[in-house]
Parts: structure tokens; sequence; C-alpha cells
């Protein structure tokens, strides 16, 4: 098609119209590509507005970028032109000026008109405007004028699309608004659920940017890519796939979901060696899948050698040393926590973010929210899961839930099949490999995530309704280097029984007190199992999670720290379900302490090289909290040796304490005793649990579960080191009630 340049002068005349309405000046001509103000056309996005349209109001979409459509036009102060584009697309508009002579052009090369002078001399009538979605929907009987009145309300409130919030509301169902809007935008559909794509086509484009792009190569031709979209392509999708084919791209419409699955449906095996490898490969030495190193196999070895040889020759020497040594260890550690809390109480080391924040953000400038919950064998909650979620003050267009099953789960995905949840709900079947951990399943689902922040939901949580939109603010306010951003837990069922109720006080010391104590010292906080949020980019560039390690929060917070990222507090908290049965509870209890053991051993393969990584604060402080788990195999040898001692008065015994080692030892076992107490006190008080702070004073016995706990997770580590001990919820009978304040 021949082109016709615009002459100077009305390019002169359109400059300074656009100066004058304060918008950006334009070419559409081909001819001037060297030229800055040369605006190549997306092809799919100038797709958006009819042919007739296009003609009557002389504009044309050129481009689609972050929800936004470009749109050319000679005549930028025609409102409604403005209000045609902006009803038609369903999309926010930009206008840009372009002169008429390349408007026009740009039309005929986008429509495929008639050529040159006949196709600008033709008449053009008043167009039949193609009917906006919601009447459409009330057309067809899919929506009453009413709903599609709603739904206008809640769009002005969040920016969200009508008929996104159609189907969230559970009005519509997804495919039926994907049908509508392959109609509307005369764009053809494709039914993916048995959609096997043509192997050429999916070689064109590598997987990592499909699953990135959301997009699916599903045929090829000589001169053409067929692709699977959720919506029009923009500009950056356009041009990232140009960097693989030059081939004209041509998009058929599907439903986000109906993609989601098609692609791990392709692409599942990759996904899971990704899932289970990616932190393997790039950081091996990150990794627990090696439970002790050669380095450190020869180092214990040699010190096991050296302590043998030592008992052999000088007997009581070498145990007096032992137990001075211990004491010491012991002693540190109980006065190092005792210093975190007692600095916390009372001061507000949280990120700040008050109600006045939260009621005055605008809802259309929240971000896309990723939730990954795992589950397995968990269909009983899953009811009071979708209760909880669907009680977060958030736009429900703007979060994406993604359901973490296992492949061979055949009690939870039916279950969650059978509630017909809406689409921000989005079951993801992790494929059976091993290790089959909540790490891996975590992971998988990572890498679909849609969030610009990701965080992890327990089956059983609850988290605060407004802990998104703090998070949001928190993230605004807190230091840039702040990537992850940790919700309180405490449970819902802390006064079921004396077991919750211990678990009630330590859940208060720990992430009211201890927590934000390490977080006010800058140094390195072992996460807790869920409500922790990310920035997913980071997430993602740290490899995630270790899908190897039981306790994969405490170990991800100590390598964020590690690549110079901070963790934050916030104000928030997550109520979950408090484990009230003894061997319940001693099963999680026992694989918690084995992944503290696991991270200590992964982080202190190469100590000189963790210091000058952390600096000696950091060093000191990770041996003292994540080493100092050890105390828990400590405490039965110090209470056997004390009961022996009181009934026998052994002579033995008390060679192996000599006065300085017997004082410092008592001192000790006072000392630990009573921070223990103290703290869990203290946690129950700052939490306002006053009701709980008596049951704290028997903390000692609660003490004495955690060190059967303990030696049952450090010997599986010789034996089942990736073993996941499976905690059983919903045992709490519908007891859901939080202790008295």
């Amino acid at each position: 098609m021949q082109t016709t340049t615009a002459p100077e002068p009305s390019r002169s005349f359109y400059r300074r119209l656009a100066a004058h309405a304060g918008l950006e000046f334009v070419t559409l001509d081909p001819t001037r590509a060297a030229d800055p103000e040369y605006r190549p056309i997306n092809p799919l996005a100038a797709r958006l507005l009819s042919e007739q349209i296009c003609r009557y109001h002389r504009m044309l979409p050129v481009s689609y970028a972050n929800g936004v459509v470009t749109i050319a036009t000679p005549e930028p102060f025609d409102q409604v032109a403005r209000e045609v584009a902006t009803a038609l697309t369903g999309r926010s508009v930009r206008f840009v000026v372009t002169p008429e002579e390349d408007v026009d052009h740009a039309i005929d090369a986008t429509f495929e008109a008639m050529p040159g002078e006949a196709a600008r001399t033709a008449p053009v009538t008043e167009p039949s405007y193609p009917t906006r979605i919601g009447d459409l929907l009330v057309a067809r009987g899919m929506a009453t004028d009413d709903e599609v009145r709603a739904a206008l309300v809640e769009q002005e409130r969040t920016g969200s699309r009508v008929g996104d919030i159609l189907v969230h509301a559970g009005i519509i169902r997804e495919p039926e608004l994907v049908a509508i809007l392959a109609e509307q935008f005369q764009l053809p559909l494709v039914d993916l659920s048995e959609y096997e794509p043509d192997p050429a086509a999916l070689a064109l484009i590598p997987e990592p940017l499909a699953r990135h792009l959301r997009v699916v190569p599903i045929a090829v031709d000589d001169t053409t890519l067929y692709l699977a979209i959720a919506d029009v392509l923009d500009d950056d999708t356009v041009a990232a796939l140009r960097e693989h084919t030059h081939l004209e791209l041509r998009g058929f419409l599907a439903s986000r979901n109906s993609i989601d699955e098609l692609l791990q449906r392709v692409h599942g095996g990759e996904y899971v060696a990704v899932a289970k490898s990616e932190l393997l490969n790039r950081f091996p030495e990150e990794s627990a899948n090696v439970v002790v190193s050669n380095a450190q196999k020869t180092f214990f070895l040699s010190v096991a050698v050296i302590w043998v040889v030592c008992l052999v020759f000088w007997p009581k020497m070498t145990l007096i040393v032992t137990m001075a040594l211990a004491s010491i260890f012991y002693l540190s550690t109980s006065l190092y926590k005792f210093r975190l809390t007692y600095d916390a109480l009372g001061h507000q080391y949280e990120v700040d973010v008050s109600d006045e924040e939260v009621a005055a953000l605008d809802e259309r400038d929240l971000p896309m929210y990723t939730i990954l919950i795992p589950l397995y064998r968990e269909a009983a909650v899953v009811p009071r899961l979708v209760a909880g979620i669907g009680g977060l003050d958030y736009p429900k267009t703007k979060l994406d839930v993604r359901l973490l099953c296992e492949e061979d789960d055949e009690e939870t995905i039916p279950a969650i099949q059978a509630m017909d949840l809406p689409p921000h709900f989005k079951i993801v079947v992790v494929p059976d490999a091993q290790p089959k951990t909540k790490p891996k399943a975590c992971n998988y689902g990572l890498l679909q995530a849609d969030g610009k922040y990701v965080v992890i939901f327990d089956a059983e949580d609850r988290p605060d309704p407004d802990q998104l939109k703090k998070i949001v603010i928190a993230f605004q306010k807190a230091d840039p280097n702040v990537t992850c951003i940790q919700a309180k837990l405490n449970y819902f069922n802390a006064d079921q029984n004396l077991l919750t109720r211990w678990f009630a006080t330590e859940y208060s010391m720990h992430f009211d007190l201890l927590l934000p104590g390490l977080a006010a010292q800058d140094v390195p906080i072992p996460l807790g199992g869920t409500s922790n949020h990310f920035i997913t980019d980071r997430l993602v560039d740290l490899a995630a999670w270790d899908p190897f390690n039981v306790t994969e929060d405490a170990d991800l917070g100590i390598r964020l720290h590690k690549a110079g990222y901070k963790t934050a507090m916030i104000d928030s908290t997550t109520l979950e379900e408090a484990n009230s049965e003894l061997n319940n509870w001693i099963r999680q209890r026992s694989r918690w302490i084995k992944g503290y053991i696991q991270t200590w051993l992964v982080h202190m393969r190469h100590p000189f090289k963790l210091l000058r990584q952390l600096g000696l604060k950091s060093f000191i402080s990770f041996n003292l909290t994540i080493g100092g788990t050890f105390i828990f195999l400590l405490n039965p040898i110090f209470w056997t040796l004390t009961t022996v001692f009181f009934f026998t008065n052994s002579d033995i015994i008390r060679e192996l304490f000599p006065s300085f080692i017997f004082y410092a030892a008592a001192f000790q076992l006072f000392i630990g005793n009573f921070v223990f107490m103290y703290l869990s006190v203290a946690g129950a008080v700052q939490r306002g649990y006053f009701d709980l702070a008596k049951y704290a004073l028997l903390s000692p016995l609660y003490w004495g579960l955690m060190s059967i706990a303990a030696w049952k997770g450090f010997l599986q580590l010789f034996y089942a080191p990736f073993y996941w001990e499976k905690t059983v919820h919903g045992l709490d009978n519908g007891h859901d009630s939080a202790p008295p304040r």
C-alpha cells in the first residue's frame, strides 16, 4: 500500500496542538522510523476497536502497556471519542496527537482497507456501536442492570474491569466472560481443556518466557504463530516474543485459568524440576540436600576422636570442661534471648501502619497479590480456608490465590473442585516427586504467581482482614532493602487445653517480643511458617525456598539477610489452630527442631565465610538463635544429672561439678528456667492474654516436652532427614475462642 507523508506544515500544526493539549505528539508514518517521535503500532492492540469506530472517530489504538491503551488521534479534545474508547476497550486510555494523514493510513494498513484515496473518500457513516460488556451481559440474561451498576461502582473504587468484577462476584462464570470478550473484540476463541499444542509452536518460545508472559504457542504455519492469550498482547509482551520469532502473531482468547492449567499440563515436568532443584543448581552450598558436608563430617569426627582420647587419658578433666562449655553455651543463649525480649517490652519495633492510613488507601493503586496455600489431605478445613481468605479486605480481582495440592491427594482436590470457587482461587496440582515437602510445593506455585507481593498462609489460617493492605503500606514506608515483612502468629483455640495455652504463650513471646527484638538489632530473623510477605521478584532471584529443608521459613530468613536484604515485622496477626493433641504436637515440633538444626548445619559449612557475610553481631545472633536449638538436647542431660545427684548425692557427679562449675551450672539452671518462664509470661502480657500468664509459670514442663521432640527430630536427621512430619489440622473440635484479655 502506498504511503502518503503528511506535509511538514501539517506536522508543525499538530505539534502545537499536542503542546496546547498537554499531550505527546507522535508520528505513525513508517518512512519516519528513525524519527524519535515515531511510534510503531502494536497490531493486536490496534484491533481493540473496530474499523468502523476507528474511521468514524479518526482514532487508532497504537499500543497497550501497564493496563493503559494509547490511542493516536488528530482530535485530542473529542471527549465523545475518549468516552467511546474507554467504554469499548474496558481499559484506561491515553490520547496522543498525530496528523490525520498518519492515522488514516495507519487505519488502512491495520484493517487492510481499500487502497489510497478510495479509502479516504468513501462515505463514513455513524457506526452502530458494539455494545459494552455490561450491556451484552444484560441482553443475554447473564446479569441484571442492578448487578452491572454495582460492578461499575466497584470499578470506580478499585480500577478493576467490569467483567472481572462480575466473575469474582459469582454473577457470571469465567468462560462466559471470555466468550463475551471474544465477541466484543472480534477475536477468535479457543477451548484449551483438551487441546494439545503443536510441539513446533512450543519450540519457538522458551518455556520460561511463555510462563512469565502467560502465553501458550498452540500452532504455527509458514507465516503465523498462533497463541492462546488471556488478554490482548501488550507492547512488552510483543517485544519479548519478537526476540524469538518474526512470524505474524495471532491471538486466540482463553480463560486465565485454562492457560495456567495448559502450562502445567505441558510443562509440569520442567516446573517440578525447577521447584526441586533451582536452589541446588544455583546456590548448591545453600541447599540442605546434604545434611552434613564432607568437611563437617571430618570436623565432627575429629572432635569426637579428640574427645574420646581425652576421656581415656584425662576423664575427669574432660568431663569437667565439657560440662563447663555446655553450661556457658546454655547460659549465653538464655541471656541473649532475655535481652532481646526485654528490650522489645513496651517498644514499637514493627513498621507502624495506622488504621487511618489503611482507610486512606486508594484501592485503584493496589497491586496484584499472590497467596500460596499448601494443602495435603486437608479437605475438612477447606471451607474454613475459603471463608478466611474471603474475609480479607482486598479487591478480589487483585487476588491470586493458589491452592497447592499434591498429585496423589485424592481427598483435597475433589473437595476443592466441588466447591466451584471464584477464579481468583486456582488449584495447582504439584506432580508427585521427592522430596514431598511444603517448600517444594510453594516453589511450584511461585512459578506462576501473578502478584507483585506473595504470602504463605496455611490451610487453617485466619489473617486480620486488613493485613494485605497494611503490608502494601508497610513496604512503601520501609527501608528499600526490606524484602520480607513478617506478620505475627497466634491461635484462635488458645484456651482449648493446657497444651494449647502453653503453645499460645510461646508464640506470644516469639512473635511479639523475640522477632521484633531481632528486627531492631538488624540481625537475621528466622521467619515463621506463614504470613511472611515477600516482594515476588526478589524471592524468585533468591531461588525461593529450599525443598530439602523442613523449616524452609527459618532458612529463608537467614538467606535473605546473607543476600543483603532485610526483614521487618508488622503489628498484624494471623490466627492459627494450636496443636491440641500431644503426639501430633511432638511430630510438628520435632520437624521444626530438625529443620533448625538443618539450617544451622547448612550455613555453618563455611563459618569464616559466614562471619564475613553477616558481620560479628549477626554471626553471634545466628548461633545463639538457630544454634541455640541444641539446648533442648542438653536439657535432659542436665536434668538427669541433677535428679541423680539430688537422690544419691553421688561422688562421681560431685567430682564432675567442682565448686566453680557447680555454681555456674546451678546459676545457669536457675537463669535458664527463670528466663523461659519470664519470657512466656511477658509474651502473654504483651499480647494482652493476661489469663494465660499463670499457665506460663508451668512452662518448664512444656520445655520438657520440647526436649522429647528435639531428640526425636535430631535422631531423624540420621535416617530420614527430609521426611515431612505431617501436622493434622482440624482438631480444635469447633473450639474457637481467643483467651480473655
